[in-house]
């Protein structure tokens, strides 16, 4: 079983609201590849395993985004080297994105829970009623199957982002991976860590990268493809089931949510508030565009670079 999982970590995409997952390989395939490993197994038992883990078969869905890139299956063989090799150098390694925002109140919640009598909420989802916003970015660890979760009242910006990532690294990353002094970060094309925001990359240059000493690599997953990215279906997906059905009416709730998700597996998740203001549109001065020391990679440099502290 174990071999299983770690053939089919890099080709794995999952929900993070149900739980589901999909691997891009045929069961005949992986049988082969298993073979070659030594491990004698049919397509049949394969399927078996994989039903197991939590992985479903599916028909076809009209769910492609027209935004698919040419050069996605590049970029994922990219990625998987550079996962390779921080691996082999025991690096730190990490898969960020934000959760779906969330009204903080008396809001119906999808899902279901076990009760005497259903939980009244507001027949409405209306701001003005809610006592505020959470808006959870995440944090996963993929080589310790760690997660960190901060949850911002203000709005979802590259500043955020950033101050979300150095937070697990000054609380969490240094404690585990303290001799380490480079970073890859796994992240979508877009939003407030996307590859074409030139703030994001400013803020993890000064927050992140000079902040503490770090070689931080960032590499983003194609166009199209965020549910690759392990976050969502290792870390999102779990905490979706944890708190389903439940009203989300306290930040002191959603924490504790967080806090107590696990899996038989032994993730472990870590949350915190963060109460700043996050104004929006605030772009880079050119002092801070001037300081950025920034290396585009050789393959795909707009969706690979490492961004080198300021001494």
């Amino acid at each position: 079983m174990e071999a299983l999982e770690q053939l089919l970590e890099r080709d794995t995409a999952g929900d993070p609201i149900s739980g589901l997952r999909w691997s891009r390989r045929t069961t005949g395939t992986i049988a082969e590849l298993l073979t070659q490993r030594g491990w004698r197994i049919s397509p049949n038992t394969v399927a078996r395993l994989l039903h197991h883990l939590d992985y479903s078969l599916h028909v076809n869905r009209k769910h492609i985004a027209t935004t698919f890139s040419p050069d996605r299956d590049q970029q994922f063989h990219y990625i998987g080297e550079l996962r390779d090799r921080f691996q082999r150098r025991h690096w730190p390694i990490i898969s960020v994105d934000t959760k779906k925002r969330e009204l903080v109140g008396l809001f119906k919640n999808a899902g279901a829970r076990w009760d005497r009598q259903p939980w009244p909420v507001n027949d409405h989802d209306f701001r003005s009623d809610a006592r505020g916003i959470a808006i959870p970015y995440g944090v996963y660890d993929p080589l310790g199957h760690r997660g960190s979760i901060i949850v911002g009242v203000s709005h979802n910006t590259p500043a955020f982002a950033a101050h979300a990532v150095a937070h697990w690294w000054r609380r969490e990353g240094r404690v585990h991976y303290g001799p380490a002094r480079e970073l890859l970060i796994l992240a979508d094309t877009g939003g407030s860590n996307g590859y074409r925001c030139a703030t994001w990359k400013t803020e993890l240059h000064a927050q992140l990268a000079t902040g503490f000493n770090l070689r931080v690599t960032v590499a983003h997953y194609p166009t199209g493809a965020s549910k690759w990215n392990p976050i969502e279906h290792r870390l999102f997906s779990e905490i979706s089931k944890h708190w389903a059905g439940e009203p989300l009416d306290s930040y002191e709730k959603i924490l504790k949510f967080i806090r107590t998700t696990k899996t038989q597996t032994g993730l472990t998740v870590s949350a915190y508030l963060d109460r700043r203001h996050y104004p929006t549109g605030v772009a880079p001065t050119s002092e801070q565009l001037r300081r950025l020391r920034l290396r585009p990679h050789d393959t795909l440099p707009r969706w690979n670079y490492t961004i080198l502290p300021t001494l």
